[in-house]
């Protein structure tokens, strides 16, 4: 029998020999017995086990095991059936049920519990396509590959050896104990653990959840950069924006162009052009068109500046805005160098910016009061060194104000043409009752200039200026109804005929309505809107 099977071997090289000198021939290392069937399978040399022997075939650098071979010396192909082993060198092994082997082509079809083992993972489907020319294996009938901690799952799947890179489309899946990767279509480097993202892509953490359709992953330590569609939900948190980096060992994520931060928690948006998130410490950063929402059940509060932060945990958030800072609601429009907000306690403070002694020394009065914080209620605009606004945190109404240090209130008269009543003093104490001024005491120093007419407004009495160490005003519908002095006030009437031009504003008076914002649109400068976004990688 062992000399039939050398001189069927030495034939079968001999006929083949002049098949092609580039076609590498399938050599047949051992088999435990040989027989020819022409009737069932013709032109096929069955190669067989024994109780000793496995079928062992070899090309191009390839060893295949397996129970039983049907070799086909003409097309120099074989199938092989039984526990197929298919190994190549020290770094690939396969088995399946089943291999067919085209020699010429250098192509095999493995299928029946097909498993492909490299250092770096393992594959298992049921039909792998292998193309040794290329270097790639193909499935389309479900495949699962176990890479490190990893497990991916996906129904097609290509791999590239030389490049030790799957491309997974349809129902893909990595399970992972940290988290899970849903996409319809990622590629995926075996020895770095990185996934690229080409599709709708998922990607859920235990404590964060991630959406793109276009981006890059690092399963080994959970950092990322994502595009097109990118979201990150951090409990509660809402990042979105054009690009969106991730580190999660750090808690991080920085967002940039058309950044909105949704907080469905403390039912706040905000948005800008760049963003950082630091989870760990509940911090956010945004720069660049920043905008705060914070939105209430009646009314919205909107807070602009070129930098907002967001500290605090959530039952006690602390905004703070730098530079340029512009507010606006229904009932209070305002504007700061900077503000600082308890988003718990509704309290804002509109604060200016630090002047050294030698710089405020040579500024006029005006010119420091154009520096000072301002706020406007209906037609009273009010301005000083600092400005608290403190709202009801239940009702998120406007409930006190209390302004220190150049207090000046000025309101447009409503009679005649160029005239405004004005109010100076050190601090300011307002209250408001359905989010309007009812109250305001203005003390130490105080002095006030208002317009005197008669109750029908057909009469004018002539202009009020008054001194005193406190001024009670009353309010109606944020307009000046009724005035107290404290502590022997010392005033006179300047009837209409004796007013001169310089003698109609108190010193430091400036108007400044056309700085006021009145719609959200008005919170931008200029700057602000031919502004140049440039894409942050």
């Amino acid at each position: 029998m062992m000399k039939y099977l050398l001189s069927l071997i030495v034939f079968i090289f001999f006929t083949i020999y002049s098949f092609s000198q580039e076609t590498k021939v399938i050599e047949i290392i051992q088999a435990g017995t040989s027989i020819r069937n022409s009737s069932a399978y013709p032109g096929a040399t069955i190669l067989m086990k024994d109780d000793t022997k496995k079928v062992i075939l070899f090309h191009d650098g390839a060893k295949i095991e397996s129970d039983i071979s049907y070799y086909y010396t003409s097309k120099n192909s074989f199938k092989a059936h039984g526990r197929v082993i298919f190994s190549q060198g020290d770094t690939l092994t396969m088995t399946s049920n089943n291999f067919d082997y085209d020699g010429i082509k250098r192509k095999a079809i493995a299928w029946g519990n097909v498993e492909l083992v490299r250092p770096d993972m393992i594959l298992r489907t049921d039909t792998l396509y292998l193309d040794r020319v290329s270097n790639i294996a193909y499935y389309n009938t479900n495949g699962t590959i176990i890479d490190n901690k990893n497990i991916l799952k996906s129904k097609i799947g290509v791999y590239f050896m030389n490049e030790k890179k799957y491309n997974f489309k349809s129902n893909v899946k990595i399970n992972n104990p940290e988290y899970t990767v849903i996409s319809d279509e990622l590629e995926y480097f075996t020895e770095s653990d990185i996934a690229y993202f080409n599709g709708p892509s998922n990607i859920i953490g235990s404590d964060y959840e991630i959406f793109c359709e276009l981006g890059f992953y690092d399963t080994k330590i959970q950092k990322g950069y994502f595009k097109k569609n990118a979201i990150i939900n951090y409990d509660g948190k809402i990042i979105s924006g054009d690009s969106i980096y991730f580190e999660n060992e750090k808690s991080y994520a920085a967002a940039s162009n058309n950044v909105i931060i949704n907080d469905t928690i403390n039912n706040s948006i905000i948005t800008g052009h760049y963003a950082e998130v630091f989870k760990s410490i509940d911090s956010v950063i945004i720069t660049k068109n920043a905008l705060a929402v914070s939105i209430f059940e009646r009314d919205s509060l909107y807070i602009h500046s070129d930098t907002l932060t967001i500290t605090g945990p959530d039952e006690n958030k602390i905004l703070k805005g730098f530079y340029d800072v512009r507010i606006f609601k229904t009932d209070v429009r305002g504007k700061s160098d900077s503000i600082h907000y308890n988003q718990t306690s509704g309290l804002i403070k509109l604060l200016k910016r630090p002047l050294s002694q030698s710089i405020v020394r040579n500024l006029s009065d005006e010119e420091k009061n154009k520096k000072n914080p301002i706020v406007w209620f209906g037609k009273n605009q009010i301005t000083g060194n600092e400005i608290f606004l403190k709202s009801n945190p239940q009702t998120q109404e406007l409930d006190s104000l209390l302004i220190s240090g150049n207090v000046f209130l000025i309101q447009k008269d409503s009679i005649s043409e160029d005239g405004y009543n004005q109010i100076k003093g050190e601090k300011l104490y307002g209250s408001f009752q359905d989010g309007k001024l009812k109250n305001v005491n203005v003390v130490k120093n105080s002095v006030i200039l208002y317009y005197m007419h008669s109750d029908d407004g057909e009469d004018f009495f002539g202009l009020n200026k008054t001194i005193a160490s406190s001024i009670l005003i009353k309010f109606e519908n944020n307009e000046i109804a009724e005035v107290s002095f404290y502590k022997t006030p010392d005033g006179n009437i300047i009837s209409e005929k004796n007013i001169i031009s310089n003698e109609k504003t108190l010193p430091g008076f400036i108007w400044r309505d056309k700085e006021r914002p009145n719609s959200v649109q008005d919170l931008f400068s200029n700057a602000d809107k031919v502004l140049k976004i440039v894409e942050i990688e």
